[in-house]
């Protein structure tokens, strides 16, 4: 393929960056994007269109990104989870094929010369391969929980029953784990591990793979994967202006709700005072049961700190009556906020979280300490290392429902934000928020991994 255009004049390379329609996975690689871009590559951000339904994708002219959609509509009914993997799997490879044969060919551009796809679309890296088109995996989840995942791939490892309490489960190089400590799979659980560790299938072919992390964060698992596989960490994949403020007119990841703003938030914090807020937020998919509602609700109503709290509008409706109303003076109960914004401000003291990795890597890259509540999949694993390996939190004790009690959740808030403890979590929130901003920042270690990249799809 020519790297030229007719004139004479140099085109750099095109690169179609292909994202699983659901925000935890769009936000990280449109960032990625960006970063390509603002190196030089020509970028197609390609998505399906189903992820148009709540959310709006606005990015800024100046980084001239080619915004594509392919469709993923069904005409055979859903009727279960299996169902939608498969039905998805094989509309939208058929959409994606057809898309790289014809549309980017007849628009007049050069086909791309390389795909970046998100690591639940394995199949994509065939569809790529059979055209002649190089591509790689992008893994939205952490180096850890990746390398676990891995292991039941491999088979060398199985992930017991919830209900095992083992003595100690050693996975080299990481520190010792209990149960549960592991990817926790509460919904579906063997059809949702398959779809977790097939994406591992991508790993044999690939001569990048891409994980949104930092060296720094996950040194001991990071140089471990590298001894066998082409691991580049690229993160935090997260808006230069909260990190090192190189790119232009980047704030937002680019993701906005539909019919939904922020300025009711930002003038209710800018009225309170610094470090008074409590932010909850439970991300874009879980789903709560109504018991634990009600425990975060009553933890809320009698602790003495202002709160800021997203909760979905299907979840609002599992709040106790007249909840909103009695907690007024304090509290502001909101359906989505733009959460970097929030984590940023200077009224925020910490962040209940259910530890999903965007979450969590926002958090510890603004240096905000966490207390971690983690519902499923790879969160019950981030929960350990932001607890008792990275200290940057307190992770909260569930009871034999699976539930965060009030008194449990009292007892960690005390964790993070009072006693002997409070300080060294603040100080190790702080180390690896800066150890975030070194790694994007020229020179950085995921700096270098993406110039790398860069060069060598661009050699000139």
């Amino acid at each position: 393929m020519s790297n030229t255009t007719a004139n004479g004049g140099r085109r750099s390379s095109h690169v179609v960056l292909f994202a699983y329609p659901k925000q935890g996975h769009l936000s990280p690689m449109l960032q990625f994007a960006k970063r390509l871009a603002s190196k030089g590559l020509r970028i197609t951000f390609l998505t399906t269109t189903s992820a148009t339904k709540s959310l709006e994708i606005d990015l800024p002219a100046s980084y001239q990104i080619d915004l594509r959609f392919i469709s993923d509509v069904r005409t055979e009914p859903i009727l279960s989870l299996k169902d939608e993997h498969e039905s998805f799997e094989a509309v939208v490879s058929k959409s994606f094929g057809d898309f790289i044969d014809g549309t980017l060919r007849s628009s007049g551009y050069d086909p791309p010369r390389f795909v970046v796809f998100d690591s639940v679309m394995p199949w994509a890296m065939d569809v790529a391969r059979v055209r002649g088109i190089g591509s790689a995996p992008f893994f939205t989840e952490s180096c850890v929980v990746n390398h676990i995942l891995n292991q039941v791939y491999k088979g060398s490892f199985s992930i017991p029953p919830v209900e095992n309490v083992a003595a100690g489960i050693s996975i080299p190089p990481l520190p010792v784990l209990q149960t549960e400590d592991l990817p926790y799979f509460s919904y579906e659980p063997e059809l949702v591990l398959k779809f977790m560790t097939d994406q591992f299938s991508s790993f044999k072919n690939a001569k990048w793979i891409f994980v949104n992390t930092f060296d720094q964060l996950e040194m001991k698992v990071v140089n471990w994967m590298t001894q066998k596989w082409p691991i580049k960490t690229i993160g935090p994949s997260i808006p230069s202006a909260y990190l090192d403020g190189r790119l232009k007119d980047d704030k937002t990841y680019g993701l906005n709700h539909q019919n939904l703003n922020n300025c009711k938030i930002f003038q209710w914090l800018n009225s309170k005072e610094i470090a008074s807020v409590i932010y909850i937020s439970f991300g874009s998919l879980v789903i709560l049961p109504d018991k634990q509602v009600n425990e975060l609700a009553s933890f809320l109503k009698n602790t003495n700190l202002s709160f800021l709290w997203v909760l979905r509008e299907s979840e609002q409706e599992k709040l106790p009556n007249n909840f909103v109303q009695q907690t007024s003076h304090k509290g502001l109960v909101v359906k989505w906020c733009c959460q970097l914004q929030v984590l940023s401000h200077k009224a925020v003291s910490c962040f209940v979280t259910h530890c999903g990795w965007n979450s969590t890597i926002e958090a510890l890259s603004l240096g905000v300490p966490m207390v971690a509540v983690p519902q499923w999949i790879d969160q019950t694993t981030n929960a350990k290392f932001i607890a008792d390996v990275w200290k940057v939190g307190a992770r909260v004790k569930m009871n034999d429902k699976g539930i965060a009690t009030k008194l449990e959740l009292e007892a960690s808030l005390r964790h993070v934000s009072q006693g002997y403890r409070q300080n060294e979590i603040k100080q190790n929130s702080i180390k690896l928020r800066n150890l975030a901003k070194e790694a994007m920042d020229e020179g950085g270690s995921s700096d270098k991994n993406i110039e790398q990249f860069v060069k060598e799809l661009d050699p000139f």
